[in-house]
């Protein structure tokens, strides 16, 4: 498989680049190294290689979650932006 002038000028037409003929030449070169080179990973014998989604593992780092009876309420809604009565009072993000 590989990928000619014509299908570079029309995906680009397609996206509305406006790209030069110099451009169009060199997307054309480097597409089509990118297909050969996924043609030579296609011949590597996979069925044994269990599916991932990332090259490495990612781990979160956050803490979790503990609940905690605060000290002193009054404390806490004295520095909250805005307050009413015991309740922090925080902007309408849904509509009626």
């Amino acid at each position: 498989m590989s990928i000619d002038l014509a299908q570079v000028q029309k995906v680009a037409h397609l996206a509305r680049l406006a790209l030069t003929p110099e451009e169009e030449q060199q997307f054309t070169t480097q597409l089509n190294s990118i297909l050969e080179y996924v043609e030579q990973l296609s011949e590597l014998p996979t069925d044994d290689v269990q599916p991932t989604t990332r090259a490495i593992e990612v781990v979160n780092v956050t803490r979790p979650d503990e609940a905690q009876l605060a000290d002193n309420r009054e404390e806490l809604l004295s520095i909250a932006p805005e307050h009413e009565g015991d309740f922090f009072r925080v902007p309408q993000i849904l509509q009626e």
